[in-house]
């Protein structure tokens, strides 16, 4: 299972997804589809597109990954996570024929949710790529539009160690007459993209050339953001709050763009709704979520360099008086590049997340003497946030971050 081994749980080819889809009958062809990859921004860009087609009156499928709490997460319905019993019978049912085709977690995963898409008739699934693009397990699908939110430097061991290798994987979820929207313009993916669609006849759109944003401030604990979408100035008010969901909202927008010129019915109404009720509507969780007041808690699960970026920018629009940061990572990331980045003049709680995968806290606050950052260890993400507010006063800020585990920690056992 890659959320807790790694690169080891890793398998890069679709032939046991192709093998599965047979036992399966092919349930993917059996509902439209909606395929998104980046390296950052995926999840909140798959739930808000989710979040919008289920207040559209859409019956929507949403599958994702990892999953925070509870595996169950990973695959719902208007918001609804799979039935254990679901799971079980699944299981049950198919384990014989599985065990000849030997498929990963992953894999297992991607079956039983197209199958209960399927069985449950959903108009629509949103389909969040695992890792990569080209040879991830979701990549059976032919969607009715394709999106890829950014490149960043993240899975290098497995993608490749430039941007533009990166990119190449996940320009491979881009297909033959179907629809390509990037969220970001970047430089070093601009061509790859485009001559990758070029090659298999696909219309692509640089969703940030089309979409523009006029203003953008927090109100009643909502981004308000006023865009230019379709020649008409609307304003939205975003429920996920992270300065860096206005990136995703620009690739969110312009897909359902192309979705509204393919035969889907998505009202200005529809679209102000789900915006402003993605975490109510799809159980989002995560991203710039606040756990508590007074002293102020807030996790977020930024991981990669690009995403610490946008955490660090986030974190400047608060006010505090001390800064506390509670940070764990994984032993497979480019820890030294997140550590260079993060503000010196903070108290630091380094912990470690319960999966095999977490680095030693131990190891992780020496690699941060390094860069001048000063704390203690702790081995458990619960007993480094409690440290944290028993140092802080109420008008202090407390992160929480440095891997999606770490918040996943945070999210069971912090209430």
């Amino acid at each position: 299972m890659f959320q807790r081994v790694g690169a080891a749980a890793y398998k890069a080819d679709l032939n046991n997804t192709l093998k599965i889809m047979e036992v399966l009958n092919h349930p993917h062809l059996h509902f439209k589809t909606i395929h998104v990859a980046g390296t950052n921004g995926k999840g909140s860009s798959s739930h808000m597109l989710a979040a919008v087609l289920q207040a559209a009156g859409y019956k929507t499928g949403l599958y994702t990954s990892p999953h925070m709490v509870d595996f169950r997460e990973r695959i719902k319905i208007n918001g609804k996570v799979i039935s254990k019993q679901e799971v079980v019978n699944f299981v049950e049912k198919y384990d014989d024929s599985f065990k000849k085709i030997k498929p990963s977690f992953f894999e297992w995963t991607v079956g039983l949710a197209f199958e209960y898409f399927k069985k449950k008739k959903v108009d629509v699934a949103i389909i969040e790529v695992g890792l990569g693009g080209r040879l991830d397990s979701t990549n059976v699908i032919t969607p009715e539009v394709s999106l890829i939110t950014n490149i960043g430097m993240d899975h290098m061991n497995l993608l490749g160690n430039t941007i533009s290798l990166i990119a190449n994987e996940k320009a491979g979820i881009i297909k033959k007459n179907v629809p390509i929207v990037i969220s970001e313009t970047q430089k070093e993916t601009h061509a790859i993209f485009t001559n990758k669609a070029k090659r298999v006849n696909a219309s692509i759109c640089f969703a940030d050339k089309t979409i523009k944003c006029k203003e953008d401030k927090i109100v009643k604990g909502k981004r308000n953001i006023s865009v230019l979408f379709n020649n008409k100035l609307i304003n939205l008010n975003l429920d996920l709050t992270g300065s860096y969901q206005i990136k995703n909202l620009k690739g969110v927008l312009q897909t359902l763009n192309v979705l509204s010129q393919n035969g889907f019915n998505i009202t200005i109404a529809n679209l102000k709704k789900g915006i402003a009720n993605v975490c109510k509507l799809t159980q989002f969780t995560g991203r710039w979520q606040t756990l508590n007041l007074k002293p102020l808690i807030i996790a977020d699960t930024g991981h990669n360099v690009d995403g610490i970026k946008q955490v660090l920018k986030n974190i400047k629009s608060i006010n505090y008086i001390n800064l506390h940061m509670v940070i764990g990572m994984v032993n497979d990331k480019d820890v030294n590049s997140v550590l260079k980045l993060l503000p010196k003049k903070a108290n630091y709680y380094f912990v470690r997340a319960s999966i095999p995968r977490a680095l030693n806290e131990n190891e992780l606050q020496l690699l941060a003497t390094k860069y001048k950052l000063k704390g203690k260890s702790f081995s458990n993400v619960l007993d480094g946030i409690k440290a944290a507010q028993k140092n802080a006063n109420k008008n202090d800020f407390i992160f929480v971050g440095g891997s999606t585990f770490v918040v996943a920690d945070a999210l069971r056992d912090f209430n």
